[in-house]
């Protein structure tokens, strides 16, 4: 005989799980091993629950029982009378449960232990890969035990698979009305009056520091949903630890919550017989009286609650500190000579800053001895107080990554706790496993799937083309990753499809072998690894292998050697692009996060990704500002720190002008460059391009002009080219002299023609705007058009913002709409066929006939032909009549 049970004072988790099991154990009987929660008996009487043979355990012979499967649990001591039969030498267990270990556990020839919120969506997850069907009815009251053991989903235990399940069993006709029903009845009168009774008793203990409220209330009566009114009882009160217990007919109830991950209430649970998670826990009491049981309860409590290390016991002291006037060299040898790895930096006595051994390397590299630690120091640094906690401790140093978290007293630093110093109490005091509960994981894994994400914002072609990299790939016994902007701006909901490819493998091997599997172009370059694939659509997708660059000295090109994917990523210039996507088919979708970048795009920061990261490569000062505008996001403190310092130390200045122009031209591509340029202007980076710019609100103005006349020339004109940039730099560049300005253009190694170009630019619009355009009212139509003419669309639009006269501006319209594109009916062709001999006459008559046209003097042909006879009566001695005019009319 088969018997699926579950544990005493069943639950919905309970009932629906055994449910579940008959499932996958058709022939099996249902029995309760006890009582079940009076809600769910209720719920029994109230629906066809009957029609699904629940046998009492009275009614069975539990000696027959040949195989025995657990559901929701597995301890020993929570089935009851089922425990007289699990030394049967002839006894199959089955288990299935999503609860943590425990002492008494049961041996099982068949185990399915899942951290799942509740154990319905264990057997949901299995089938799914069975591909069996539930009911509509069977949905609903699993259904019910995934809601009442999350918590409606609000519970910390919850899981992902969790809200998977509930997909599932909707899909499935799960009945949410009865859910909605059963799971947030209203409370009764006598349940509001017990609530009030725990209210009333409530009391606080302090256990080696930790508050832990208990509760006591005793009434004649089974009163239901005791663990809902604990529940709200916690939010009233916003208790971090709470235990009730209720004697109610003849035993007590015991329900606990927790919110922290030094109480764990489910192992505390466990010595009255009962269990549950570290965050929920419940046990039935027998055979010990309320009295009895509280001063139970608070012996365990006092034996068992041991508060984790403070920061006073962890850390090293004294410390070993460095000032911020010291000497990059000199600072050096003091970590050589106490083989240490960062320390902190003071100002007299007080903490301002970190530098880490890595830093100082590199500064010494480039030769940089005898600059100050306060120039390359840390100054966005987090220290706790002597008596902060492991979990504040483990933030800073694991999920932020400093590398040291001083301890700080009364603004005097007692001591550091390094890395080193966690990895050693969690290795020494909890067996190599985390010292902290699942609860208090890190909110940015450097691991998740993304897989909706790709579904819901990527094109089918592009998530087809990804995948095909991915097998690929795998087929070669590489990785493949997407990476850099095309995965920030995924996160960020922003498209872009400028993929890039860094592969733990050959980049070379690869674009040749796909280029030749898909028949597409692939532009091979050898000597730095990398490949361009060009799709026939005109995509294109960069593919590298993962290198690691190095810097010889400050703003040098980088020498590029390969590596692993985490420095590949290493090398970029802020932490939000620093995220990759897997793309071999065993692990597809799963984002990595080496350094924070989830938190940091969470946050809207940016940040680098090491201290001398300016120094290395002073273009990314201009891609922080770019990408911060951009984005609406703030550049770090930390980082902004660093961007002065290297502005300061003059690195700009060393940057080539072809590196320069492009992150220029970058930045004067945005759709508004203004709140960029400001910024520059904030951090000095101005004269890195000439001395004699300001830009102050004079200059914002005529960058406000210039991108109206922008928006309306794009609108107007939208098939027509524009190189926006041009205009805005037009615009940067026009209050420099003409000395000035052809200094700046040979600073950003502009092209002779772009600088010819510049410095006319400026000449002949500062000539119209002074003599031309205030004597507007004066000017025919085809003088607007002979005085534009010589211009491009770019210079027009800069002079259109040069313009403080909105007639000048109209003229410049009209010039757009009207008059660029007018042209006569008559050509040369026409001249020559009237007899007028070929010659420089052709080029008068024909401009003489366009600026007639300009004017409105003719409007057709006819009209040109007559315009034409009377200007030029010499041409036509003998052809006036009426019959010739119609010859060429």
């Amino acid at each position: 005989m088969e018997v699926i049970t579950t544990h005493i004072n069943a639950d919905f988790d309970a009932m629906g799980s055994m449910i579940a099991a008959r499932k996958l154990y058709p022939d099996a009987l249902l029995v309760f091993p006890g009582s079940q929660e009076r809600t769910l008996r209720e719920y029994f009487i109230k629906s066809t629950i009957y029609i699904y043979g629940f046998k009492r355990l009275r009614d069975i012979d539990i000696e027959k029982i040949t195989r025995l499967i657990l559901v929701d649990t597995r301890q020993s001591s929570r089935i009851g009378k089922f425990v007289d039969i699990l030394n049967k030498p002839d006894l199959e267990v089955h288990v299935y449960d999503h609860h943590p270990d425990a002492e008494d556990d049961v041996r099982a020839n068949v185990s399915v232990v899942k951290n799942y919120g509740s154990t319905v969506t264990l057997f949901t997850r299995m089938f799914l890969e069975k591909g069996i069907e539930v009911s509509p009815e069977e949905a609903t009251i699993m259904s019910l035990g995934v809601f009442e053991d999350t918590g409606s989903f609000t519970f910390n235990s919850t899981t992902p698979e969790d809200f998977e399940a509930a997909a599932f069993l909707l899909k499935s006709g799960a009945d949410l009305n009865v859910v909605s029903d059963i799971i947030t009845q209203e409370l009764t009168a006598e349940q509001i009056g017990l609530l009030n009774e725990l209210i009333l008793s409530a009391r606080n203990y302090n256990f080696r520091g930790i508050e832990v409220c208990l509760t006591t209330v005793s009434v004649d009566r089974y009163v239901g949903d005791f663990a809902v009114l604990v529940h709200k009882l916690r939010d009233i009160r916003s208790l971090e630890v709470v235990f009730a217990l209720a004697r109610m007919d003849d035993r007590v109830y015991l329900v606990a919550r927790s919110r922290i991950p030094e109480v764990n209430v489910g192992a505390i649970a466990h010595f009255f017989g009962g269990g549950g998670h570290a965050t929920a826990a419940s046990a039935s009491i027998k055979d010990l009286t309320l009295v009895q049981a509280e001063e139970k309860l608070i012996e365990i409590l006092r034996e068992h609650i041991h508060p984790y290390p403070t920061a006073e016991s962890l850390m090293s002291s004294p410390p070993v500190c460095t000032g911020q006037g010291i000497e990059i060299g000199e600072a050096h040898k003091t970590m050589v000579r106490y083989n240490i790895n960062a320390m902190p930096v003071l100002e007299d006595g007080t903490l301002i800053g970190l530098i880490t051994r890595q830093v100082l390397e590199k500064a010494v590299f480039h030769g940089l001895t005898q600059q100050s630690v306060a120039e390359f120091m840390n100054t966005d640094v987090a220290f706790v107080g002597p008596g902060a906690g492991l979990l504040e401790i483990q933030t800073h140093l694991v999920e932020r990554h400093q590398r040291i978290l001083p301890v700080v007293e009364n603004g005097i630093v007692l001591g550091v706790i390094t890395r080193r110093d966690l990895l050693d109490l969690m290795l020494d005091e909890h067996n190599g496993e985390s010292i902290l509960d699942e609860t208090a994981a890190t909110h940015f894994p450097k691991r998740k799937n993304i897989q909706s994400t790709l579904a819901e914002q990527l094109p089918k072609n592009i998530i087809q083309t990804l995948r095909e990299f991915g097998l690929l790939a795998e087929s070669l016994g590489y990785r493949a990753y997407a990476v850099g902007g095309f995965v920030r701006d995924l996160l960020l909901h922003r498209t872009n499809f400028d993929i890039d490819i860094v592969l733990e493998g050959d980049a070379i091997e690869f674009a040749r072998v796909f280029s030749h599997k898909y028949n597409i172009k692939a532009k091979l370059h050898r000597k730095f690894n990398t490949a361009m694939l060009v799709f026939p659509n005109g995509q294109t997708v960069d593919v590298a292998s993962a290198r690691f660059e190095y810097y010889q000295h400050p703003a040098a090109l980088p020498v590029v050697e390969f590596s692993s994917l985490k420095m590949d990523l290493y090398r970029r210039d802020f932490t939000i692009n620093t995220l990759a996507i897997v793309l071999n088919p065993d692990e597809s979708g799963q984002l990595i996060d080496f350094f924070s970048g989830q938190r940091d795009i969470k946050e809207k920061i940016i940040r680098v990704l090491h201290n001398l990261s300016f120094i290395e490569d002073p273009t990314r000062i201009l891609r922080a500002i770019r990408f911060e505008q951009r984005f609406g996001f703030k550049i770090g403190k930390q980082t902004a720190s660093l961007i002065r310092n290297a502005v300061r130390m003059g690195l700009i200045q060393k940057l080539g002008g072809h590196r320069l122009l492009h992150e220029i031209r970058l930045i004067l591509e945005e759709e508004d460059p203004v709140p960029a340029l400001r910024r520059m202007a904030e951090f000095a980076v101005m004269p890195a391009l000439s001395g004699s710019i300001n830009f102050d609100k004079k200059m914002e103005a005529l960058f406000g002009r210039l991108r109206e006349a922008i928006s309306w020339y794009r609108l107007s004109f939208l098939d027509e080219p524009l190189e926006r940039w041009w205009a805005y730099l037009l615009a940067l560049f026009s209050n420099l002299d003409a000395r000035e300005a052809e200094a700046a253009s040979q600073r950003l190694l502009l092209t002779v023609n772009q600088r010819d170009r510049l410095l006319w630019t400026f000449e002949n619009v500062g000539k119209l705007l002074k003599s031309f355009f205030p004597d507007l009212s004066s000017r025919k139509p085809s003088e607007v058009y002979r005085a534009l003419l010589p211009f491009r669309p770019e210079e027009l639009l800069f002079l259109m913002g040069k313009a403080d006269k909105e007639a000048t501006r109209k003229a410049v319209s009209h010039y757009f709409h009207r008059y660029r594109n007018t042209q006569t009916e008559l050509k040369g062709k026409d001249l020559k066929a009237m007899g007028i001999p070929p010659g420089p006459v052709y080029r008068q008559i024909l401009e003489e006939l366009l600026d007639a046209r300009i004017n409105k003097h003719v409007q057709n042909r006819s009209e040109e032909l007559h315009f034409l006879i009377s200007k030029r009566p010499e041409l036509f001695p003998e052809r006036t009549g009426e019959g010739d005019l119609k010859n060429f009319c």
